[in-house]
């Protein structure tokens, strides 16, 4: 059998999450990116590909990439372009250094969610002859899928808002954060109506920010970086469901199972219960997060908010999810993975600061695409 060469992050930069950023988002790519190549002790030279994340609908322009050509370092170079979550951008990174066409890659990702329109621009991402007339968003599909979940497992408004008791209050350790809160379940519960059963303190915040990760192939890897440094890309799966939420059960995560099962089968994954110290996962609203903890094999299916009341996904619990505040305290929609990836980089070098997880190893990541959840994206990183 022909061995593979592994894949490291062994550079990383981010720009702090803002309510209103007086950058561009060529600016605010070109810091993150700077950031990240000197991160990594790297010049610019070094670099010979880059993947850019980008959306025109988010951008507000055709060929979003373009606007970001020179800010992610990539004049005169190879670029492309992937349009979704973060995660999604990191995965097409490492795909083309294992081609063996290219080795040192920066993967960016960037979201001004203040200059956009969030209702209207994924109201678009629906059937326009009759889910787009009914007036279908990010939000109001989340609450179709959140009330699903309730039903079918006998569960609460307040389970869930103890999510966002627990990400709000991580995001206190976090300087980048955007909303760190001290709240309880009764200030959540009290907060505005936005989508039956969702409410604002439920709902993750309009953000603006940029990401950068620089990856490389193992021999270029383990050269230019110290074994403290480097973290190892070891597994990664990725699956999508139908594209009409009519066509798939909303409290059904088969196509995250899947994602998660060759994530772990990469990675050499037995227990994820015993063998990952911590993870960051998707949580724009706050029933996802225990939703998708089913799907990724933490909690047995219907009993993630269980696990969540027991404390199991706490900062100090047996298994910390979001210790970064995950996105319910910070969500540039486009950037949301690749800013996860970063932080569980920064965990596994033991470099996170307030908010580092003790004996953190190994992480997992998980970012998603599509409305409710319609692609996943699992990764699993060690050092």
């Amino acid at each position: 059998m022909r061995y593979m060469e592994k894949v490291a992050i062994i550079g990383v930069g981010m720009t702090k999450y803002d309510r209103n950023s007086p950058l561009t988002f060529a600016e605010m790519v070109f810091e993150a990116t700077s950031k990240a190549i000197e991160d990594a002790g790297i010049s610019k030279d070094d670099v010979d590909n880059v993947v850019t994340v980008s959306s025109d609908f988010w951008d507000g322009r055709t060929i979003s990439t373009m606007a970001v050509t020179d800010a992610s370092n990539a004049y005169g170079r190879d670029i492309t372009c992937v349009e979704g979550d973060g995660t999604f951008g990191a995965l097409y990174g490492m795909m083309r250094i294992l081609s063996g066409t290219f080795g040192i890659t920066i993967v960016c990702a960037h979201h001004k969610g203040t200059e956009s329109s969030m209702n209207g621009i994924t109201n678009c991402a629906f059937d326009p002859l009759v889910e787009r007339k009914l007036g279908l968003d990010a939000v109001s599909s989340a609450a179709l899928q959140a009330r699903r979940y309730m039903e079918k497992h006998g569960l609460l408004e307040e389970q869930f808002a103890l999510v966002s008791v627990k990400n709000h209050g991580n995001a206190m350790r976090n300087p980048r954060s955007l909303l760190p809160m001290e709240i309880t379940v009764d200030d959540v519960m009290n907060s505005r109506k936005i989508a039956d059963p969702l409410k604002l303190l439920d709902c993750s915040p309009v953000t603006d920010g940029a990401c950068t990760l620089v990856l490389a192939p193992e021999r270029q890897a383990k050269k230019l970086t110290t074994t403290k440094k480097r973290v190892w890309m070891k597994g990664v799966g990725h699956c999508t469901d139908a594209f009409r939420l009519g066509d798939r059960d909303l409290a059904d995560t088969r196509a995250l199972k899947k994602a998660a099962k060759r994530a772990y089968d990469m990675a050499g994954i037995v227990d994820p219960r015993e063998e990952i110290d911590f993870a960051e996962v998707y949580d724009a609203f706050s029933y996802m997060e225990p939703l998708w903890l089913e799907g990724l094999g933490i909690c047995d299916d219907g009993k993630g908010c269980e696990y969540l009341e027991r404390g199991w996904f706490d900062y100090g619990g047996k298994l910390p999810v979001n210790p970064s505040g995950g996105r319910l305290s910070a969500n540039p929609v486009q950037a949301a993975g690749l800013y996860a990836m970063a932080e569980a980089t920064l965990q596994l070098r033991g470099k996170a600061g307030k908010h580092q997880v003790r004996g953190a190893g190994t992480a997992l990541v998980h970012g998603i695409n599509g409305m409710c959840g319609q692609s996943h994206c699992v990764w699993i990183l060690g050092r």
